[in-house]
């Protein structure tokens, strides 16, 4: 429990009203309840968050209400994101081994790190401070885990992975695997080995069910800060910049360099070797199949500068209006070509 003062303080805003009054959880307008602290980013927002039984309303500077206590502060949605910790804290991991976890003699484990239920650990790992295994998470050899890093179960980080500090990595994801390389020798495919690694920065967050593959000679490397969605793929070598947020189902070919704060919306592909430019912002099912300079916004398959693409778009649905008129006077033309 709360008061409103003591959110104001954590968020860096300003009460307008009881600043005594006790909050005791966070939820929606529409669900928010007696002692609940809700918010409201709009105007429009704001009548059905002072319709609902929240006690206390996060609003932007600016914003009053003559029914409800309120906190204003510089971005709404940015201090829900700073409270929502506060009210639901992570679950508590006990330190230590698990009996049932398979740990080499030579991997190194901090005390304070928790390996949970049928974990491996290989040879020379080294598990650092806080770090959670929750459960049935593989670790191979010569693999780096830093400080408060959250593996949830069965993730698999195959051999040599560095990862940083504070890195968050959801069910079912696999960091490590092969890359997709083959050379067509005498009638056949030849795999060609892939014995880079994978690197990780510091705060990054990969979703669940994604794939980063090791690099064939040198690493795959993802950005301090970066955020990976769920079912994301990125191929041997792809390095990403710093802050970027890739959304799912988005897919990478090898060799492709993002700089830093790429968008990336989902069902995208991004062929390889390319470079991404700085603030480039790549629209949802988009196909990138060139460099992208710096800033610029594209959308569409082959993707083209927004602009140009939404007008290929409003032209390509004008279409069977232009056919229709087109016949029409193609038939007139026909009738005058015939009259005597």
């Amino acid at each position: 429990m709360l008061t409103v003062s003591q959110i104001a303080e954590q968020v860096g805003g300003r009460v307008l009203g009881d600043g005594t009054r006790i909050i005791t959880s966070i939820a929606p307008a529409d669900s928010a309840g007696p002692g609940d602290i809700t918010f409201a980013e709009k105007s429009s927002h704001l009548a059905a968050a002072e319709a609902s039984q929240a006690s206390a309303i996060l609003v932007p500077a600016g914003f009053k209400s003559a029914t409800k206590i309120l906190i204003q502060v510089k971005d709404a949605r940015v201090a829900v994101a700073k409270i929502l910790p506060l009210f639901f804290p992570p679950e508590p991991q006990a330190t230590g081994i698990h009996p049932s976890a398979v740990v080499d003699p030579t991997a190194v484990i901090d005390p304070t790190a928790s390996i949970g239920p049928h974990c491996v650990i290989g040879a020379g790992v080294r598990v650092g401070q806080r770090s959670i295994l929750m459960g049935g998470n593989h670790i191979g050899r010569n693999s780096l885990i830093a400080d408060d890093v959250c593996l949830h179960p069965n993730v698999v980080i195959y051999a040599k992975t560095q990862i940083g500090n504070r890195v968050v990595i959801h069910s079912g994801t696999t960091i490590g695997s092969d890359g997709y390389g083959y050379v067509f020798d005498q009638g056949r495919h030849r795999k060609m080995l892939h014995v880079g690694n994978v690197i990780l920065h510091d705060d990054v967050e990969i979703g669940s069910n994604a794939s980063i593959d090791r690099g064939a000679l040198g690493s795959t490397i993802i950005g301090q800060g970066t955020k990976i969605d769920n079912l994301v793929h990125v191929a041997h070598n792809v390095v990403m910049g710093k802050h970027c947020l890739i959304m799912g189902q988005v897919g990478f070919a090898g060799s492709t360099h993002l700089s830093d704060y790429v968008v990336i919306a989902s069902q995208s592909g991004i062929a390889g070797h390319l470079k991404l430019g700085r603030q480039v912002t790549i629209g949802a099912k988009s196909g990138v199949m060139r460099d992208i300079p710096d800033g610029e916004t594209v959308l569409g398959y082959p993707a083209a500068p927004d602009k140009q693409a939404k007008r290929q778009w409003i032209a390509a649905a004008q279409l069977p209006n232009a056919l229709r008129r087109l016949r029409i006077l193609e038939k007139r033309l026909t009738e005058t070509e015939t009259k005597p």
